[in-house]
């Protein structure tokens, strides 16, 4: 039989990530969380591995992950002495609308679910920059014979903000779908028409804001691999049609993933780029990128910062709302979010309560999905400073609203509910509040 040989490639990265046995082996479990297939791994894991046991391929991408977060730097499979997994590809295709025909086809096809719901968010992953993809113009012209104009742009506009309305009311679990078959069935072959030059680019800016909101949505349902993918052609093709907005949209909304995620660094870097990347943005971008940067900054403990960026972003939206309301847009109730965050991220619990609360109040009524989040939000900070009744009452509104939101973030909000509960069943205010929420939750979010 033969004799395994050690791996020492991997035993340099632990060495220089610093990590004992065991702190690996749960960094690798706490990414393995992430991607929706919790591990139980020890010391003695580590040391089989380190002794040129091969653990199976989608355990290497946790280990990979896991270094490449702690040593802030991409760690391949080479470096780490590991075999690439048979199915490992890259998230960006060569060619970009046969990327995003092949990212559209998976998230479309329920047979590929499971596969797309293991992706994996990585800090380590390369975010093209302006420059890099300003130029990729000509990558999605094939000189085809068909014409398109500017009524195929104004359709896909126009479904793209009913996909939208959609999400925004209902969240985005079957939106998504629908999305994607839009993209590859009708996008795709727009992308590859024939068109004048402002037909061409204005396209490609409708295609890059339904790839945007395609990746927000992948994200409210937790598959923050597959939104990653769809973020990073979103890129693309607001660099080919030379669309600051989106690509600065974009950027933001992956930083958002970021700071959900616990990820304050990597938050902080997209939301500077974003920054960096709007050089003439009006004030109701500028207090929507400001705003991101300050919940960013107050997470990564850097206060001076994050009280800087919020007064910038008070001070813009100041600006803005004198010069009409935008709906639709990032508007008060967004940026009083941004501020209860900064607070809570600040230590002023408190302080972050009245801002939601102000939030709740001047939030437009279609906001449905954001409604129910923030609101359990709302009831869980409530309840962190003793006011359990309080609490009840507004976990009870957003109660209200849950059963017509079929969304990932709400449905984490209602499980993280019942588990603040369970120590309070004695009172019978909770002990309402449960046996009601028992009754509309999925069965799943109750044990």
């Amino acid at each position: 039989m033969a004799t395994r040989e050690p791996n020492g490639a991997l035993g340099r990265l632990l060495a220089e990530s610093r990590w004992t046995y065991r702190q690996f082996a749960r960094a690798v479990n706490r990414v393995g969380t992430e991607m929706g297939t919790p591990l139980r791994y020890d010391e003695s894991a580590v040391s089989h591995w380190l002794g040129g046991t091969v653990p199976r391929g989608a355990v290497r991408v946790c280990v990979l992950e896991a270094l490449s977060r702690r040593l802030g730097r991409p760690v391949t499979h080479a470096e780490a002495g590991l075999p690439v997994p048979r199915d490992h590809s890259s998230s960006t295709a060569a060619d970009t609308v046969e990327g995003l025909i092949d990212l559209g086809r998976q998230d479309m096809d329920p047979s590929r679910r499971s596969v797309l719901g293991a992706g994996l968010f990585s800090v380590a992953l390369t975010i093209p920059g302006w420059p890099d993809v300003i130029g990729r113009a000509e990558a999605v012209q094939s000189g085809r014979a068909r014409r398109i104009g500017m009524n195929e742009v104004d359709m896909v506009v126009a479904m793209t903000e009913r996909v939208s309305e959609l999400d925004d009311q209902f969240g985005g679990r079957h939106a998504r779908p629908m999305a994607a078959s839009f993209m590859v069935n009708t996008v795709a072959s727009y992308l590859r028409a024939e068109a004048p030059d402002d037909v061409r680019k204005a396209m490609l800016s409708a295609a890059s804001d339904l790839l945007y909101l395609t990746g927000y949505m992948a994200v409210d349902e937790g598959l923050h691999g597959l939104a990653q993918r769809y973020y990073v052609k979103a890129l693309e093709l607001a660099g080919a049609a030379e669309d600051h907005l989106t690509y600065c949209t974009t950027l933001r909304g992956m930083s958002v993933q970021a700071i959900d995620l616990r990820h304050g660094g990597k938050a902080m870097e997209l939301a500077d780029a974003a920054a960096a990347a709007s050089p003439k943005a009006g004030p109701r971008m500028l207090a929507f990128l400001a705003g991101q940067q300050a919940h960013a900054a107050a997470q990564t403990g850097d206060r001076a910062q994050a009280l800087r960026y919020i007064r910038e972003a008070e001070t813009a939206m100041d600006r803005a709302e004198s010069r009409g309301k935008a709906f639709g847009s990032y508007d008060p109730a967004s940026l009083n979010y941004h501020i209860s965050q900064v607070r809570y991220e600040l230590g002023d619990v408190s302080g972050a309560i009245e801002a939601m609360q102000q939030s709740d109040k001047v939030r437009y009524s279609v906001y449905r999905r954001a409604r129910v989040r923030h609101r359990a939000m709302l009831a869980e900070r409530q309840l962190e400073i003793g006011h359990l009744e309080a609490a009840c009452d507004t976990w009870h509104q957003a109660l209200d609203d849950y059963p017509m939101v079929q969304s990932g973030r709400a449905d984490d909000r209602v499980r993280t509910m019942f588990g603040l509960l369970r120590p309070h069943l004695k009172n019978a205010t909770a002990r309402d509040l449960y046996d009601r929420a028992r009754t509309i939750a999925p069965p799943s979010l109750v044990s």
